[in-house]
């Protein structure tokens, strides 16, 4: 039987253990965490296992609790950078339907992993590495496309990374925006008529990479999305 940390008192009251024996069992149960049982009288430790043979075996296996998806720390980390886009276009007030291309590249890559679902333990983080530079290339194609319309402005990618980990829980963050690119903080807007169809190249190229790359992905039997699955 694995160690008990509390006595079990309640459960055998609701099998009907009177007040007095209950006493009793508390504190034979308190005098052998303190002291161990071989001090206690054999009459007494008849009486502990006895009411411990009435009781159901504490397992002696951890139970797996599966974090869910939302809760896993690469989710968390990009669901922080798009609030953090999120709340500076909001502060900024920009052009009525203009959005910024990373909050873009952040829910579109949130919408492929809420959609297949992947594990995202360590063999999958590794692989999302790569989508670094995948986001890189998406930027150039938006300047080159949109070159006439696009708007820069300048967000703090590394300021709003150390505001995450100033408290000491996000240690294990990076930067959003790594090697050359890593003290670049040009933030692109595109106006709204070429939200839709930009978002959708991300989105392709997102679902390719995610379903393609990612080791707890190899067996998925999901097809992919329809054609219509971004509204």
């Amino acid at each position: 039987m694995a160690k008990e940390l509390n006595h079990r008192a309640d459960e055998l009251k609701q099998l009907g253990w009177n007040q007095e024996d209950l006493y009793k069992y508390i504190e034979l149960w308190d005098y052998r965490q303190r002291w161990g049982s071989i001090n206690l009288e054999r009459e007494d430790r008849q009486f502990l296992r006895k009411a411990e043979s009435l009781l159901p075996e504490i397992s002696k296996n951890k139970v797996s609790v599966k974090k869910p998806l939302k809760e896993k720390s690469y989710y968390c980390w990009i669901q922080f950078f798009l609030n953090e886009m999120n709340q500076f276009e909001s502060n900024e007030n920009f052009e009525e339907g203009m959005r910024g291309i990373w909050p873009i590249f952040l829910e579109e890559e949130l919408r492929v992993i809420d959609y297949y679902e992947p594990v995202l333990g360590l063999p999958d983080t590794i692989k999302a590495k790569l989508i670094g530079p995948i986001r890189e290339d998406l930027v150039k194609e938006a300047l080159q496309s949109y070159q006439e319309s696009i708007k820069t402005k300048q967000f703090d990618f590394k300021g709003v990374l150390d505001k995450a980990k100033s408290s000491g829980e996000n240690s294990s963050w990076r930067s959003l925006r790594d090697g050359d690119y890593e003290k670049n903080d040009d933030y692109q807007l595109i106006d709204k008529k070429n939200v839709y169809e930009f978002r959708k190249r991300v989105n392709n190229k997102l679902l390719s990479f995610i379903k393609g790359s990612f080791p707890s992905l190899s067996e998925t039997d999901k097809s992919l999305p329809p054609n219509d699955w971004i509204s």
